[in-house]
């Protein structure tokens, strides 16, 4: 069982940058791979971005590759998204997830064993 919580979300404007971060709790997350997902208003939830267990391969959506990385640090337990020249589409609510079998299975809502509760990002145009 891992427990997920996401931080870092807030408002800004188009072109600037935020981190977020995932703490996860549990002595099993290295075994792990972890992504990042996001809903907009009205619409179904979408990858973003997933990182390995050992690190060694990520996974971007296409909207976001060049803009976004994802990276973790095994031994705090924890996973971050680096967002960079933020766009107003990239307003969502972002989700941790994680995947008990390590490896990035599949880039749909399906690669999620555990999820967080979602931190707000807003950009503003």
């Amino acid at each position: 069982q891992v427990q997920l919580v996401e931080s870092g979300g807030g408002l800004v404007q188009a072109g600037d940058s935020l981190r977020l971060s995932c703490a996860a709790s549990g002595r099993t997350f290295s075994s792990y791979a972890m992504g990042w997902f996001r809903q907009a208003p009205g619409k179904e939830r979408e990858f973003v971005a997933a990182i390995t267990w050992s690190g060694d391969v990520r996974r971007y959506a296409d909207s976001v590759k060049g803009r976004f990385t994802i990276s973790r640090d095994n031994a705090n337990n924890k996973v971050y998204l680096q967002m960079n020249s933020l766009k107003s589409e990239d307003t969502a609510v972002y989700y941790c997830a994680a995947n008990a079998r390590g490896t990035i299975t599949t880039m749909t809502s399906r690669f999620a064993d555990f999820w967080g509760q979602g931190t707000q990002v807003t950009v503003s145009s």
